[in-house]
């Protein structure tokens, strides 16, 4: 977490070394972030510590409480359910929206994510599968033009990302999400959409259940 920051990008650079060692786990949920404590590691004034916790707090990650202390967010397998069940209803809803408007060349373009998805599960790359899985879903959504329900989606895929992690290093969800993506990328080209929107229905649905399977016999979580 000692990453050294560019003074001129302070507040976003905390920001992202803060993000992702709370999506990694390196941060565990429940912890608590003091300001005074943060500016004195990364040597810097309370003023980018401030705005970085501000940041994280309106994504769901932490949580303000009293004394410039926040806490790190945990959610309840209720929430984690809830919120893919959100997820497997916007997502579809705007798939729809976005494949009429997808050209042979954006679906070769959605391939190449998969083939970059694939290079790094060979290589065992959690983070950048997990990147570019979210790259690949993304890709599907943007064209619909819903800035607002895409902003929606992302920030409830960011609220679970961490758990998605975890699963991921326990299964074999990787390796199945390989397939089921190529499963809707081929539906997408045969111009299927209501298959498709079917295909992510189940995809977002299948990797929840998993999840709270995972998060339930390997840590406990109720």
């Amino acid at each position: 977490m000692n990453t050294p920051l560019n003074r001129q990008t302070m507040s976003s650079g905390l920001t992202s070394i803060l993000r992702e060692a709370i999506l990694n786990g390196q941060i565990a949920e429940g912890t608590q972030l003091r300001q005074d404590a943060l500016a004195r590691q990364y040597d810097v004034s309370r003023i980018p510590v401030r705005e970085a916790l501000r940041q994280l707090e309106a994504e769901g990650l932490i949580i303000g409480q009293a004394h410039r202390s926040s806490v790190v967010a945990a959610l309840s397998l209720s929430e984690i359910t809830e919120i893919f069940e959100i997820r497997s209803i916007l997502e579809p809803h705007l798939l729809t929206l976005s494949l009429p408007r997808m050209s042979p060349a954006d679906l070769k373009t959605a391939e190449g994510i998969l083939d970059a998805y694939d290079r790094a599960l060979e290589v065992g790359d959690v983070k950048r599968w997990g990147e570019l899985n979210w790259d690949f879903h993304q890709y599907f959504l943007i064209p619909a033009d819903r800035p607002q329900t895409l902003a929606i989606v992302e920030s409830l895929r960011r609220r679970v990302d961490r758990y998605t992690r975890m699963q991921i290093s326990l299964t074999d969800g990787a390796q199945k999400s390989r397939v089921e993506h190529r499963d809707i990328l081929k539906l997408a080209r045969d111009g299927k959409a209501d298959a498709c929107a079917a295909a992510v229905a189940e995809h977002i649905q299948t990797a929840a259940a998993e999840l709270v399977a995972v998060l339930r016999e390997n840590y406990g979580k109720e």
